[in-house]
C-alpha cells in the first residue's frame, strides 16, 4: 500500500521527553499488522514531540473498496465517556457543579428502585463507575432534544448492579445521567454543549455526535465475522439510540481524538492557549478513585474520573477503549513522555492489532512495557467451581455458569445486539478465569471472567468490568 500519512501541529509548549516518531517506518508496520489481523481498515494518530502524525491503512468498506484516509471518521464507542467526563469536569472547574453533590440535588427526576440508594449517589460516583448503576439499559427515547430527559425517567425502574460506593461496576446508564446533568446546568443539549465547550475551542472539525453528521465525511463501515477471517460489512452501521450518546457515541477521526487528549496533557489548554478545562479538574480526572477486580478487559487496574488508569512497571498512563458493532477504538496517553496514541478500526482482529501495535509503539516512544495478552497458564490450577455455578442477572444480561462453561446472553432491550456468547472456562487463579470463544474484542480470543463478593455478601460475576449479581444457584 502507498504511504498514507500526514503530520501537523507543532505545539512546542507541550512538555515532551518521548522519542522520535518515524512515520514512514510505522506506516509499513501498521499496514503489515492490520492485514495480518484481518482488520479491513484503520487509522492511527500519534502525538510525539509536540506534533500529531496521522496514518491510515486498508478500506472503509469491503463492499465498496473505498480506501481509508487520515481524515476518515469512525465510531469511538465508550471513549465517548471520557468526553462526557471532561464536560462535567469543565463545569466543576467553573464552580457550576459540585463533584460530591448528590445527583438528585441537581436532577430531582433521577431515581432507582432503591430509594435509599438514590439519595446518596454522587456525581463523583457516576464518573468513577462506583454509583452502582448498570450498563446495558439500551432504551430508545426517541430522536428529540428531550431524549436524555426521557431516558432518565425510564431508568427509574432499572435495578442497581450493586449498592452505591461499595464496588466498581462499569455503568453506561450513569454516563447518560451525567449527560442530562450537563444539559440542566448549561441549558443546552449534550450534543450542543460538547460542540460549544470542547470541539470548537479545540478545533476538532472531524468530531460529531449524530449519525447524519457523519455523511459529510468518509465514514468507516462496521464489519463482523469469524476470528482469523476477513469480516464482511455488518447488516447495520450503528444500532444505538440518540440517548446513548454521552456513554457511547462520538464519531471522530483518530487525529481529532489525539488532539482532544493533547488538551488533557496540556493541563486543560487548547493549542492557542485558551483555557478549556480548569487545570485542577484535569488533574483530578487522572487520580485513582477505585481499584478494579477485572484488571484485564481494558488492561487497567484502576479508574479515575472518566479515565481508565495504567501502571506499566512504574510508567503512569491513562486512556479508554471503545466498541460499537464491529468498530473498536483505543486511546492511550503517557504524560511523562508527552505521548498520546489513538487507534480506530472497523472490524476483524482489532484487539490483536492494538496489542501488537501498541506494544511496539509505546515501547519505542515512551519506554512502556505493556503486559502480555490475557490468557490461561500452560498448567491451569485446579479450582472447585461449586461456589460459582448458577445464574447471574442484571439489566440486559443473563450469565449462566456451569462447572466448566459460561453462557453470556443479551436480553430485554439488548437482545438484538449480539447472539449469546458461549465458551469454556479455564482457571487462571481461584477467582479469575479465561473464557474461550470471546471474539475480536479480547486478546487472543480469551475473555476475562472474575468472581467476587460485594461487601453486603452478594456474589457477583465480572465480565467486561460489569458486576452481575448471582440470583440463583
Amino acid at each position: 500500500m502507498d504511504t498514507n500519512w500526514t503530520a501537523a501541529g507543532d505545539w512546542g509548549t507541550l512538555s515532551s521527553t518521548g522519542r522520535s516518531f518515524y512515520p514512514e517506518r510505522w506506516q509499513h508496520r501498521f499496514d503489515e499488522l492490520r492485514a495480518a489481523h484481518h482488520v479491513p481498515g484503520a487509522t492511527l494518530a500519534v502525538l510525539a514531540g509536540g506534533q500529531v502524525y496521522e496514518l491510515a491503512s486498508g478500506v472503509l468498506h469491503r463492499g465498496t473498496g473505498v480506501v481509508v484516509s487520515p481524515d476518515s471518521v469512525f465510531l469511538s464507542g465508550s471513549i465517548a465517556k471520557v468526553y462526557t467526563a471532561t464536560l462535567v469536569m469543565r463545569l466543576v472547574g467553573e464552580g457550576k457543579l459540585d463533584l460530591d453533590a448528590r445527583v438528585v440535588d441537581v436532577l430531582p427526576e433521577f431515581a432507582t428502585p432503591d430509594e435509599a440508594a438514590t439519595k446518596v449517589i454522587t456525581v463523583r460516583q457516576l464518573l468513577s463507575h462506583t454509583g452502582g448503576v448498570t450498563n446495558d439499559f439500551n432504551h430508545d427515547s426517541g430522536r428529540g432534544d428531550d431524549c436524555l430527559a426521557e431516558y432518565v425517567k425510564a431508568a427509574r425502574d432499572v435495578a442497581l448492579d450493586c449498592p452505591p460506593g461499595t464496588a466498581v461496576s462499569y455503568g453506561g446508564l450513569g454516563y447518560v445521567v451525567l449527560g442530562r446533568l450537563i444539559e440542566v446546568v448549561t441549558g443546552k443539549t449534550w450534543d450542543q454543549a460538547l460542540k460549544d465547550l470542547i470541539f470548537t475551542p479545540l478545533g476538532l472539525e472531524r468530531s460529531m455526535t449524530l449519525p447524519e453528521e457523519a455523511l459529510a465525511f468518509q465514514a468507516a463501515m462496521s464489519h463482523l465475522g469469524e476470528p482469523g477471517q476477513d469480516p464482511d460489512p455488518a447488516p447495520v452501521w450503528d444500532m444505538m439510540p440518540r440517548s446513548a450518546g454521552p456513554a457511547g457515541r462520538i464519531i471522530t477521526s483518530s487525529g481529532d481524538m489525539v488532539r482532544f487528549a493533547r488538551m488533557h496533557l496540556a493541563g486543560g489548554l487548547a493549542p492557542d492557549g485558551t483555557r478549556v478545562v480548569d487545570a485542577d479538574a484535569v488533574a483530578a480526572m487522572q487520580r485513582r478513585e477505585v481499584d478494579v477486580p477485572d484488571k484485564w478487559t481494558v488492561s487497567s487496574d484502576g479508574w479515575g474520573l472518566g479515565w481508565t488508569l495504567y501502571d506499566w512497571d512504574g510508567v503512569f498512563g491513562y486512556g479508554h477503549d471503545g466498541a460499537a458493532i464491529g468498530q473498536y477504538a483505543y486511546l492511550r496517553v503517557i504524560p511523562e513522555a508527552g505521548v498520546a496514541v489513538a487507534l480506530m478500526t472497523n472490524g476483524g482482529g482489532a484487539r490483536q492489532l492494538y496489542s501488537d501495535l501498541f506494544r511496539e509503539l509505546l515501547d519505542e516512544l515512551a519506554g512502556v512495557r505493556m503486559p502480555e495478552p490475557f490468557g490461561p497458564p500452560a498448567a491451569p490450577p485446579a479450582v472447585d467451581m461449586t461456589p460459582y455455578v448458577g445464574t447471574y442477572k442484571r439489566e440486559g444480561v443473563v450469565i449462566t455458569i456451569s462447572p466448566d462453561r459460561i453462557r453470556y446472553e443479551f436480553v430485554d432491550g439488548m437482545k438484538d445486539l449480539s447472539p449469546p456468547l458461549e465458551g469454556e472456562l479455564i482457571p487462571v487463579s481461584e477467582t479469575v478465569f479465561a473464557a474461550t470463544g470471546a471474539g475480536p474484542a479480547f486478546s487472543e480470543g480469551y475473555m476475562p471472567v472474575v468472581f467476587s463478593t460485594l461487601p453486603n455478601g452478594t456474589p457477583v460475576c465480572y465480565v467486561g468490568m460489569r458486576a452481575t449479581p448471582k440470583v440463583s444457584a
